[in-house]
């Protein structure tokens, strides 16, 4: 629904302040709010609104962080606009020109690429028109929020930083000038509601804007991480020595102790990437062609239409020639398969 510190540390550590309530802890609000919300699914009527789903009230409240996200309809969205919107005041005058400006933002944003989804939008997008059309604290509803972008671009309203990556200047009052240097917005987050038809996309929008406790994130990460290099950290060691004895030693310790040879004290190395490269035959001679041997210029850093074969000298080109096809046994599957040959040639 709304929060405004999404990306601060330490956001479980109390106080909390929700819907106009304070609490000592984040776990004291889900406490409260649950309670409120299995009271509600006590209400028959609450049950007859179209789309209910059809589960047990268990269920919907393990699905549910309340008042910000809830597996049914939100019984909080009242509360939610009595406590942070306006009553319309007619005597208070709104007049916006049309935003009549092209907008193109990048897809690489770590924010964007966090999640994928079809027809998602860059928040930095939504985040120009929000400026325009809204003061610091109003209500901004999306109901059709995808993976909540729009909610990300209100709460990032409120981020000098983020608001300065779009071209626009910052003044120490908040005021926000565009690029010609013209008022036009104040600095401030504004609040989202956040609604979608479809499950998957209302549970990524709640996690997307839900506040994260980076260093316990971080925590997390680093433990899960290291879990997986224990387990399969093997696969990407390299022998990094050239030694003939370190590769003779390493041959034996792979055979006979499978990956826990990686622990013997050799020049290990991690890889980071490998290159493969495709292998050709020769219309010639018939020999084998290592693509990347033969064709790739590694100094000018491009590949070349032309080269010669390297064991007759025949001119030859990539329309010339026939991939090499190897027949290997395939024990997960227990067939015999046809693949076009592969070797590395770097790491």
């Amino acid at each position: 629904m709304e929060n405004s510190r999404l990306f601060d540390d330490n956001v479980d550590e109390g106080p909390v302040e929700c819907l106009g309530l304070t609490f000592s802890n984040d776990e004291e609000r889900r406490k409260y709010f649950g309670e409120k919300l299995e009271e509600k699914l006590k209400d028959p009527e609450f049950r007859k609104i179209e789309g209910f789903p059809k589960g047990s009230d268990k269920d919907i409240l393990n699905l549910s962080d309340p008042p910000y996200y809830t597996a049914c309809p939100n019984p909080f969205i009242d509360d939610f606009i009595k406590h942070y919107g306006k009553p319309y005041d007619p005597e208070e005058k709104y007049s916006r020109e049309p935003f009549a400006a092209d907008v193109s933002e990048g897809k690489n944003d770590p924010i964007y690429n966090a999640h994928s989804y079809h027809t998602k939008v860059p928040h930095k997008a939504i985040m120009r028109y929000i400026l325009h059309y809204t003061e610091p604290g109003d209500i901004v509803f999306d109901g059709f929020c995808g993976t909540g972008m729009t909610g990300v671009a209100a709460q990032m309203c409120g981020n000098k930083e983020a608001i300065e990556s779009l071209g626009y200047k910052v003044e120490k009052d908040g005021t926000i000038l565009d690029e010609s240097g013209k008022p036009f917005s104040k600095l401030g987050a504004r609040y989202a509601v956040l609604n979608d038809l479809s499950p998957a996309a209302t549970f990524i929008a709640y996690n997307y804007n839900t506040p994260v406790d980076a260093k316990a994130f971080e925590r997390e990460a680093k433990r899960i991480l290291k879990e997986v290099e224990d387990e399969c950290g093997w696969m990407y060691c390299t022998l990094s020595s050239e030694k003939p004895e370190d590769i003779e030693k390493a041959k034996i310790l792979l055979s006979e102790r499978g990956k826990e040879f990686t622990k013997e004290p050799l020049p290990w190395g991690k890889i980071n990437y490998t290159v493969w490269s495709d292998v050709f035959s020769c219309p010639e001679c018939g020999g084998e062609i290592i693509f990347w041997e033969a064709a790739v210029d590694q100094e000018e850093g491009k590949v070349r239409s032309e080269f010669s074969c390297p064991h007759c000298g025949a001119s030859l080109t990539k329309k010339r020639m026939d991939r090499v096809i190897e027949t290997k046994f395939d024990a997960a599957i227990g067939k015999t398969v046809k693949q076009a040959k592969q070797v590395p040639v770097l790491i």
